[in-house]
């Protein structure tokens, strides 16, 4: 036989609600929810971690002993033919087991048998016994007792003193009497049926009620469960199944326990109530903290428009600066396009389309992040402002600090140099998708191409004048020279004609295309300006970090508060 689990329910409803308490009490240190004392946990093991207390009365060898020994399958008391217990004896849980005599008539016996942990008997001497003390000891339980048992031996079971005790019972206690009668198995089932009636009528004379009776053999059930399996059949017919549901039931039933059970869930959805009402405030500020930094976000995403907005001013100066180094360039094209450079570079190779091409290149881009670079130093010094005013407002927002501002300008110092730098590849970029070196390129070659024809004729004139020198020709090289002298007069002619010429195109070209170049370049600045700025608010990032992890730490805490109030609600209806 197995051992028998007393108001399993009761107590599977008490462990949760255990559980519930614990769990909120955690959940409250971890939202930093006051609670005060409504949780305490002494006050918890006062109202519910008490241990039931059963007390057995009944007269000397009425067989007390062997109905405890009966009910937890264990030796627990000894018996005997004669009188084993001459005192009250108070079984209750301890390691290691002693014995305490308190009083010269009350002994309490401390045992590690885990039932003990909830349930404690008191084992009375008899109430009949002589012994002085013993009445008034076992009095003195009955009143907190939440189970009576009185036991009345099958052979007799009218004594009087037993029944002048229950005659004395107050009212209050009569509702947790059972009466058993012992050592059933010594009568047959006619004969317990008629002292089960008569011990009835006597109840109701005495005390106005029937409490339950059974009638049970401890002995035979003690047997049966020490037997195991085997003692299935002894342990049925000892009578002990319907006592031990009645006692199941009890405390299962036990009005006092159940209202302490829902005194303690009361409690425990208060709390958890606070708790959500925390949760929520600490969901509150988490969400205002947000706003506030999206708020900070938008402000500088204010300061980025502000500097936009001061575009058409930069692209004028741009646009000057364009037209400066246009003129500057076209100067610089009309040297290298000189007679003598010219006839040099028909001989050796021409590239003055490119070279004048990287010299624009360079020198507009020197120029234009010159202009960058006076805007990202004012850039920075608004976000250094900005950074400056921004520490006591996030620590009054949010609680937390901001970077620090070593860290913050060198940020800005790198997102500066980035920034100058991008402005200089759009620059270079722009200029290169204006296509003014194919243009220039173009017009040179036609150029060089009427300058080698008028050179080579020229070379051609000279050698046939010599040759006719040589062979003793007397006007024929005067002739020859005269022509190549009126064709080198023709090419540099040419050449003077055609450096003005591409020098003014050069020139109106490079200034038709700079508002095209500003427009361009406008789309780019502004491009360069964001990416700064979304560098800066990369400085934000301690507070976006703060708030993530205050979100995840709430999340969790969302979770558990809401199986929690499952539980509850789960106990609420179990209760």
């Amino acid at each position: 036989m197995s051992q028998v689990n007393f108001g399993e329910r009761y107590f599977a409803t008490r462990e949760r609600i255990s559980q519930v308490v614990n769990g909120i009490k955690q959940l409250a240190e971890e939202t930093h929810t006051e609670l005060g004392d409504s949780l305490s946990t002494r006050a918890f093991d006062n109202d519910l971690g008490s241990p039931f207390l059963f007390v057995v009365c009944g007269e000397v060898n009425a067989g007390k002993s062997s109905l405890i020994n009966g009910l937890f399958g264990r030796e627990l008391c000894t018996t005997n033919i004669l009188p084993e217990t001459d005192r009250v004896i108070w079984y209750r849980y301890g390691a290691p087991p002693r014995d305490v005599t308190t009083t010269p008539s009350l002994e309490e016996r401390y045992r590690p048998i885990e039932f003990l942990r909830d349930f404690n008997l008191v084992d009375t001497p008899g109430t009949n016994s002589l012994v002085k003390g013993h009445q008034e000891i076992t009095e003195r339980f009955l009143p907190v007792a939440d189970l009576i048992l009185f036991v009345f031996p099958v052979t007799n079971p009218w004594g009087a003193a037993t029944w002048n005790l229950i005659s004395r019972l107050p009212p209050e206690c009569h509702s947790r009497v059972a009466f058993i009668v012992q050592q059933a198995d010594q009568r047959g089932e006619e004969d317990r049926s008629i002292i089960v009636q008569h011990m009835a009528d006597l109840s109701t004379k005495r005390i106005g009620i029937v409490p339950k009776i059974f009638t049970v053999s401890g002995k035979l059930a003690f047997e049966a469960k020490r037997a195991g399996s085997f003692g299935e059949k002894d342990y049925l017919k000892s009578g002990f199944p319907a006592l031990e549901e009645f006692i199941s039931r009890r405390v299962c039933d036990s009005a006092e326990r159940r209202s302490a059970l829902q005194t303690w869930r009361t409690h425990a959805s208060t709390a958890l109530r606070r708790i959500e009402d925390r949760i929520d405030n600490q969901t509150r500020v988490l969400a205002n903290q947000h706003h506030f930094l999206e708020s900070l976000e938008g402000e500088i995403d204010s300061m980025r428009e502000g500097l936009v907005a001061r575009l058409p001013k930069h692209l004028a100066g741009v646009a000057e600066v364009f037209e400066t180094e246009a003129v500057w360039v076209s100067n610089s094209l009309k040297k290298s396009l000189g007679v003598l450079r010219s006839l040099f570079r028909v001989f050796v190779g021409d590239r003055t389309g490119s070279e004048t091409e990287s010299l624009f290149i360079d020198r507009l881009r020197s120029a234009v992040e010159s202009v960058a670079e006076s805007d990202g130093r004012d850039v920075v010094t608004a976000c250094r402002d900005h950074w400056k005013k921004l520490g006591l407002r996030v620590k009054e927002s949010i609680g937390t600090e901001i970077e620090d501002a070593s860290e913050v300008e060198e940020k800005l110092e790198q997102a500066r140099v980035r920034f100058v730098n991008r402005i200089g590849r759009a620059a270079h970029q722009g200029i290169g998708n204006l296509h003014i070196r194919k243009d220039l390129e173009r017009e040179i070659r036609r150029r060089n191409l009427a300058l080698k024809s008028f050179t080579a004729t020229t070379l051609l004139f000279l050698i046939f004048g010599a040759i006719c020198g040589i062979f003793g020709f007397q006007w024929l090289p005067f002739i020859a020279c005269g022509f190549a002298l009126i064709f080198a007069i023709g090419g540099i002619f040419i050449a003077i004609i055609t450096k003005w010429r591409i020098t003014r195109v050069f020139r109106k070209s490079l200034l038709d295309t700079c508002g095209i170049f500003a427009e361009t370049l406008c789309a780019d600045y502004e491009d360069a300006l964001r990416i700064f700025f979304q560098d800066y608010t990369t400085c934000l990032n301690s507070i976006r970090k703060h708030l993530s992890k205050e979100k995840l730490a709430i999340e969790p805490k969302v979770g558990r508060w809401h199986d929690l109030f499952l539980t509850l609600k789960s106990i609420e209806q179990d209760i």
